[in-house]
C-alpha cells in the first residue's frame, strides 16, 4: 500500500474552510483525490474526466464538476485542456507555500 503525505495546512485549515465555512465537502474530497493523483504519484499534473472523478471519489458527476469549479475559483487547482472537448489536465496548487507558511 502506498503512503501519501499531505501538508498539515490541508487538514488544519483547508478542510475546516471548505467543509465548515464554505459547506463544500465535495471540494475537499476532490482536492485530496487530485493531490493523491499528482503529489502522491510524484507527478506535476493528472488527467481526469468528471466521470473518472465521480467514480474515484464516490461523488455524483455534477458534485465533482461543482467541486472542480470551486477549486478553480479558489485557485487551489489549475486546469488545462488541449481543446474544448479534451480531458482536462489538473495541477494541484498550494498557495500557502507561496505565503511562507
Amino acid at each position: 500500500m502506498n503512503r501519501v503525505s499531505l501538508d498539515a495546512y490541508v487538514f488544519d485549515s483547508l478542510m475546516r474552510d471548505l467543509v465548515g465555512h464554505d459547506r463544500r465537502p465535495s471540494s475537499f474530497i476532490v482536492y485530496c483525490h487530485l493531490w493523491f493523483r499528482t503529489f502522491g504519484m510524484k507527478r506535476k499534473s493528472c488527467r481526469a474526466s468528471y466521470l473518472e472523478l465521480s467514480e474515484d471519489t464516490g461523488l455524483s458527476r455534477s458534485a465533482a464538476q461543482s467541486a472542480v469549479k470551486e477549486l478553480i475559483r479558489r485557485r487551489l487547482i489549475s486546469v488545462r485542456r488541449a481543446s474544448a472537448t479534451a480531458v482536462p489536465e489538473y495541477s494541484v496548487n498550494r498557495p500557502w507555500r507561496r505565503l511562507g507558511k
